[in-house]
């Protein structure tokens, strides 16, 4: 991977691991490559402190964006965040079983 000096490498990274989700190109429910695999894919040579900084970057994210708006979401409609845990647990047997095949 050709990285821009106009952006930090872990932003990169994360950008990069999002881009193969959305394409499909790790399905759901198939083992995504390690931090080390990743960073030999990706020529990275600082690498398991860069795609970890990624991932944690991602995570940080998501609690500081996209939670928030779930939470506001959640006290509008009445509902209690325990009202999701057996919807949580339904989709991630769906989407992320073993032995699931990537099948939507």
């Amino acid at each position: 991977m050709q990285f821009r000096e106009t952006q930090a490498i872990y932003l990169q990274i994360a950008d990069y691991v999002c881009e193969k989700i959305l394409l499909r190109e790790w399905p759901a429910g198939e083992r995504v490559p390690s931090v080390r695999e990743l960073a030999v894919q990706l020529e990275v040579f600082a690498a398991p402190d860069a795609v970890r900084q990624a991932a944690q970057y991602r995570k940080e994210l998501f609690i500081e964006k996209d939670l928030p708006q779930v939470f506001r979401s959640l006290f509008l409609l009445g509902m209690d965040p325990e009202e999701l845990k057996p919807r949580y647990e339904k989709y991630r047997k769906q989407y992320f079983s073993p032995g699931r095949e990537g099948k939507e």
